[in-house]
C-alpha cells in the first residue's frame, strides 16, 4: 500500500517477471517490459468486464437480504432472536477471512482463488435459495462469506496486476469502487424487489447465472498471477489475525442488538483486540510474516486504510440510519426505502467516474480531503430532515452529493492502497483494503444504531427522528476526522506519499 514519494509513477506493475497479465495484451506472464499498454485493449476490457462484474456480484450479497429478513424468517422458521445471524454469520466470514485469503491469493495463484471461490458462492447461492430450514441457511450463508473473503481481495489483486499503475489502473478501480458502493445501494433495491415480486428465494438464485458466466469465460483470459519462488504461509499470524477479526466483528455485531455494556459484547471486542496484539508479535519474528511489519508502518498504508474504513463505515451506516428515517418517520413501505437510495446509487456512479480524472489532476491526498469534505457538508446537511414528505428533496440531494464524495475517497484510498507495492504483494495489498471495507461495513451500522438508540428519549415518530438525528452528527464527525488525518498524516503526491 505504500506509495511513490514522487510525482513520476513508478515501473509498470503486472508486468514483472512471474506475474500473470490477460492473455493477448501483448505481454506475456513471466516476461519483464519497459512498457505497459496505454488504453484498453479489448482483451483487458473483457477482463474488466469479468472481474468487475464479479465485484459487483459480491457487494450486492451484503445488503440483498437486509428488506427480505422478516420473510425469509416467516417462510422457514427462524426464531426472531436468530434471525440477525443470516446476516452476522456472512459478515463474519468476510471480514475475518479477508487478509488471510488475500496472502493465500499471492502464495497459490490469483486466479485460481479467484476461480475456486467463484465455484463455492455458486454452489452456496443454489444451496442457500433451496434450504428448507434454518441450518442450511445459516450454513449457506457462511460459504458465501467465505467465498467473498476469498474472491474479493483475489479479483482486486488480478485488477491491479493486470493494469499498470497510472491512469489505466486508476480508471479500472474508479470503475470498481463504483460499482461496488453502487452494489451495496442496489442489493437494497434488488431485495426488495426480488422479495415483492418473486420471492425471496432469487435474492440467493440471482448470484448462479453470472458465477457460472464468469467462470467459463475468465479461464480463457485471465492468466495466473503468483511469484515464482512460493514462500512458506505465516500459519501463527494467519490463526491470530483471523480468530481476532472474527472476535472482533462478532462484539461489534452484537454491540447493535445488546447494546456496547454487554459481558459477551466486552469479551468479545477484547478478545480481539489481545488476539490482534498477539498477531502484531508474531509477524515482528517470523521470518516469511503474512503482513510484514514495515509494510504496517507506512503511512499509506496506516493512514489510506483510516481514510478508506471512514469511507465505508459512515456511507454504508448511513444508508441504515435514512432506511429507519423512511419506513419509522415518514413511513415508506421497504420497497419505496429501497427505490429512494437509487440516487445514492448515481451519486457513487457519478462519483467513481469522475475520480480517476481527479486524482490525475489534484493527486491522492487533495482527493481524499475534497470527497471527505464534500461527503461531510452533505452529511451535515442531514440533520435539516424533518417528519413530513416534504423534506425528501433534502435527502435525494443531500445523499447523491454525500455520494459522489463518498466514492470520491473510496477511488483515492483504493489507489493509495495499491501503489508502489511489488506484484508479489499486491494480494497483501487489496486483502489489507478489502479487509477495511469489509469491516468498515460490518461495524458501521452496529455502532451508529446503538448511538441512535441511546439517544431516542420517549416514543414515536418525534423521538426516533431525535435520535437519529444525533446518529448523523455522529457520523459527519467521524467523515470531519478522516479528512483531518488525511490532511495531517499523508503526503503529497500525484498517487499518495509513503
Amino acid at each position: 500500500m505504500s506509495v511513490a514519494d514522487s510525482e513520476a509513477p513508478g515501473p509498470p506493475t503486472g508486468v514483472a517477471a512471474g506475474t500473470g497479465v490477460a492473455a493477448g495484451t501483448g505481454v506475456a506472464a513471466g516476461t519483464a517490459v519497459g512498457t505497459a499498454p496505454a488504453s484498453l485493449t479489448p482483451r483487458l476490457r473483457l477482463v474488466l468486464v469479468l472481474l468487475l462484474a464479479a465485484q459487483f456480484m459480491l457487494a450486492v450479497d451484503f445488503s440483498i437480504l437486509n428488506v427480505a429478513l422478516p420473510v425469509i424468517g416467516e417462510g422457514l422458521g427462524f426464531p426472531l432472536g436468530r434471525l440477525q445471524w443470516i446476516a452476522t454469520s456472512f459478515a463474519l466470514c468476510a471480514a475475518g477471512f479477508t487478509l488471510l485469503f488475500g496472502r493465500v491469493a499471492d502464495l497459490f495463484g490469483r486466479r485460481r482463488l479467484f476461480l475456486g471461490g467463484l465455484v463455492v458462492l455458486g454452489v452456496s447461492s443454489l444451496v442457500g435459495g433451496l434450504a428448507q430450514n434454518p441450518e442450511v441457511l445459516i450454513a449457506a450463508r457462511v460459504f458465501q462469506g467465505l467465498a467473498t473473503a476469498a474472491v474479493t481481495p483475489a479479483g482486486l489483486s488480478l485488477l491491479t496486476t493486470s493494469f499498470p499503475e497510472g491512469p489505466l489502473r486508476e480508471k479500472a478501480l474508479g470503475l470498481n469502487g463504483a460499482l461496488m458502493s453502487a452494489g451495496f445501494t442496489t442489493g437494497a433495491v434488488l431485495g426488495g424487489l426480488l422479495t415483492d415480486l418473486l420471492s425471496w428465494r432469487w435474492a440467493f438464485f440471482v448470484n448462479v447465472p453470472v458465477a457460472l458466466a464468469v467462470l467459463v469465460i475468465a479461464p480463457t483470459v485471465i492468466e495466473e498471477s503468483r511469484p515464482d519462488e512460493r514462500p512458506k504461509l505465516d500459519l501463527p499470524g494467519a490463526v491470530s489475525v483471523t480468530l481476532g477479526l472474527l472476535a472482533v466483528v462478532f462484539g461489534l455485531t452484537r454491540a447493535g442488538e445488546k447494546g456496547w455494556g454487554s459481558v459477551d459484547v466486552l469479551l468479545s471486542l477484547g478478545a480481539g483486540v489481545v488476539l490482534l496484539l498477539v498477531f502484531h508479535a508474531v509477524e515482528r519474528r517470523v521470518p516469511a510474516p503474512l503482513v510484514p511489519v514495515a509494510v504496517l508502518g507506512k503511512r499509506s498504508v496506516a493512514w489510506g486504510n483510516a481514510a478508506g474504513l471512514i469511507a465505508f463505515l459512515t456511507e454504508t451506516s448511513l444508508v441504515f440510519l435514512l432506511t429507519l428515517y423512511l419506513q419509522e418517520v415518514l413511513g415508506f413501505s421497504p420497497l419505496a426505502a429501497g427505490l429512494s437510495f437509487g440516487v445514492l446509487g448515481l451519486g457513487t456512479v457519478v462519483g467513481g467516474s469522475a475520480a480517476p480524472k481527479v486524482i490525475g489532476r489534484f493527486g491522492t491526498k487533495r482527493t481524499l480531503i475534497v470527497g471527505g469534505v464534500l461527503q461531510f457538508v452533505f452529511t451535515a446537511a442531514l440533520l435539516g430532515l424533518g417528519d413530513d414528505r416534504s423534506w425528501m428533496w433534502l435527502l435525494l440531494l443531500a445523499t447523491f452529493a454525500g455520494g459522489v464524495g463518498n466514492m470520491l475517497v473510496i477511488v483515492a484510498f483504493m489507489v493509495t492502497a495499491t501503489s508502489g507495492l511489488a506484484d508479489g504483494e499486491q494480494g497483501l495489498a487489496t486483502g489489507l483494503a478489502t479487509m477495511t471495507q469489509q469491516v468498515g461495513i460490518t461495524m458501521g451500522t452496529p455502532i451508529m444504531s446503538a448511538v441512535a438508540t441511546a439517544a431516542m428519549t420517549g416514543s414515536g415518530a418525534s423521538a426516533v427522528l431525535g435520535g437519529l438525528k444525533t446518529a448523523i452528527a455522529v457520523n459527519a464527525a467521524v467523515v470531519l476526522l478522516g479528512v483531518l488525518t488525511s490532511a495531517v498524516f499523508l503526503r503529497g503526491g500525484r498517487s499518495g506519499a509513503r
